[in-house]
């Protein structure tokens, strides 16, 4: 039996390509962990350490001169957006996971990237994308975002409860949009619980709003 036929394709630079795409995994996916994300540290470098083999295996077996040199590597593409899905859930007007699929997304590419040796290309992309990650939240509050996500829970007494409609009338002059997500009624209270996208440029007229308008004896926001 020749035992060689396994080292036959082996070579340095793979144990190297691996390294690297463990570190770069270990990276993405620690930001990842210490956000508390569903896709964490473990995953997000399996997924890196995935899409490198993938991409040595497919390099390997169509030998880096025809197309097949691509042809698995171009499954992990498609495949990758499974994963990417089963992160993202909607909550009301939130939709949530879309950044941790992004971040399952670029370390796929990155590893991807390794394994056919970009190894420039692999650490450009990972510094890219810890700048958008890092400085992304600060440019999109201060200078995009025009819309904040709010909770609010109302407290008013069940005897002024038809003012309801008025009091959503007047908010909404704050929101872009306004939905009752859960109205309760305890000792002859009625608790109304309101999904509201608010104008970021109006949260503090509203706060005031809501601190002074007679008909409302507490709230959360």
């Amino acid at each position: 039996m020749d035992f060689n036929i396994a080292s036959d394709h082996w070579e340095l630079l793979d144990l190297l390509k691996a390294v690297t795409s463990l570190l770069i995994g270990m990276i993405l996916g620690a930001e990842r962990e210490l956000k508390d994300k569903a896709a964490g540290f473990r995953t997000i470098t399996l997924i890196c350490l995935g899409s490198t083999l993938f991409s040595l295996l497919s390099y390997k077996l169509g030998m880096g001169e025809s197309e097949d040199a691509t042809r698995i590597a171009s499954y992990v593409v498609s495949g990758i957006g499974f994963l990417g899905a089963g992160v993202i859930f909607k909550d009301g007007f939130t939709i949530n996971g879309l950044t941790t699929a992004s971040i399952i997304w670029i370390a796929a590419a990155i590893g991807m990237s390794v394994g056919f040796g970009q190894f420039y290309t692999a650490f450009t992309f990972l510094g890219a994308s810890f700048v958008i990650i890092h400085l992304g939240g600060y440019i999109n509050k201060k200078l995009l975002t025009m819309i904040s996500l709010k909770n609010i829970e109302l407290q008013i007494d069940k005897k002024d409860y038809e003012i309801r409609n008025e009091l959503e009338i007047e908010i909404s002059t704050f929101c872009k949009r306004i939905e009752l997500r859960q109205m309760e009624e305890h000792n002859n209270i009625i608790i109304l619980h309101y999904e509201c996208k608010v104008y970021t440029k109006k949260v503090l007229d509203l706060e005031n709003y809501l601190v002074y308008n007679k008909y409302i004896n507490s709230f959360k926001m």
